[in-house]
């Protein structure tokens, strides 16, 4: 493998003058980028990426940092990251979590030691004191860490609200809506209580049940579904992530239950799942491809240096009309 010192004599050069140009650190003429061009290209020369990078304390890598990667939600995200941030330059380190806390703090301490410019977080930590210790760039993903660490996020009130109108709508009065663990601190809950404050101002039954915390297996969800429909027999309307919803339309279908005749089904998030399943879903659906360029933007413009980063982003979500209301 050629060294800059071989390009730098094939270009008649000195190898100060190599590092100036490949690093854009300092002027070097046109006459002379010519020539150290055209010694790479005959010597075949492949910069150290990693010397460069420790030349300019940045790695070029961004964190990401989810649960579980099976859940639809996460995979979609971390994927339009990923796409986005390549398309910057960057490359992209996914850590899946799957309930293992060690491995969240593993990726912080390669933040703190700078093997990593930044980390974009939506994990269901139950311990944020390890956030706090990190001065680096770091975005919440729908979770609030604290007030140094900006979060994105979606308008759950107005999500709450459009899946309550859909319930009334479709003359549902008794509702049964599944919520993640509330041990959580997320704004994703607002859309539980808002639909609730608005059904039971219309006078409709609202039930809710809690999910255990960092569960998103799928055979967990079953399990939920099941439940739901042996504890609620006079259940006609369902609330809840797609996974929760893809669930209970399985089971309910398997039982003869009519959807939407008997059973009134409202989804939240509107991933793949949410069209893959028949009947297709109504869901509220959040903007994940703009969430996840949104989430890129913000943790370059901190690692970037700059600091007059929102507290908070909040993207609007919108109703998808599907067959299951």
């Amino acid at each position: 493998m050629a060294s800059m010192r071989e390009v730098a004599e094939r270009a008649g050069v000195g190898i100060g003058t190599v590092s100036r140009y490949l690093n854009g650190t300092g002027y070097v003429s046109e006459e002379t980028g010519s020539k150290i061009n055209a010694a790479i290209k005959e010597l075949d020369y492949t910069p150290n990426e990693l010397a460069r990078n420790l030349f300019k304390m940045s790695t070029n890598i961004v964190a990401i940092i989810v649960p579980d990667l099976s859940h639809p939600f996460f995979s979609e995200f971390a994927r339009y990251a990923e796409s986005e941030l390549y398309g910057w330059g960057y490359k992209t380190m996914v850590c899946n979590t799957i309930n293992k806390s060690n491995r969240e703090k593993e990726y912080l301490e390669m933040l703190k030691r700078r093997m990593v410019d930044g980390i974009i977080t939506g994990v269901h930590s139950l311990d944020i004191e390890e956030y706090l210790k990190v001065s680096q760039p770091i975005i919440a993903l729908d979770r609030y860490i604290g007030e140094n660490i900006p979060l994105i996020g979606c308008n759950h009130n107005k999500g709450g609200e459009l899946a309550a109108g859909k319930f009334i709508q479709s003359k549902c009065r008794y509702v049964v809506q599944v919520q993640g663990a509330t041990s959580v601190n997320t704004p994703a809950h607002d859309r539980h209580t808002t639909l609730e404050s608005v059904l039971r101002r219309e006078g409709i039954h609202v039930e809710t049940k809690e999910l255990l915390w960092n569960r998103f297996d799928y055979d967990y969800f079953e399990k939920i579904a099941d439940e739901i429909l042996d504890e609620y027999p006079q259940i006609d309307g369902m609330f809840g992530s797609d996974l929760a919803v893809s669930a209970v339309l399985k089971r309910a279908l398997e039982r003869g239950i009519r959807v939407p005749e008997d059973l009134k089904l409202v989804a939240y998030d509107g991933t793949y799942l949410s069209k893959a399943v028949y009947p297709p879903m109504t869901v509220i659906a959040q903007p994940i491809e703009e969430l996840a360029k949104k989430a890129v933007e913000l943790i370059l413009e901190l690692i970037k240096g700059n600091k007059n980063i929102p507290d908070k982003t909040i993207l609007e979500v919108s109703l998808q009309e599907g067959k299951t209301t």
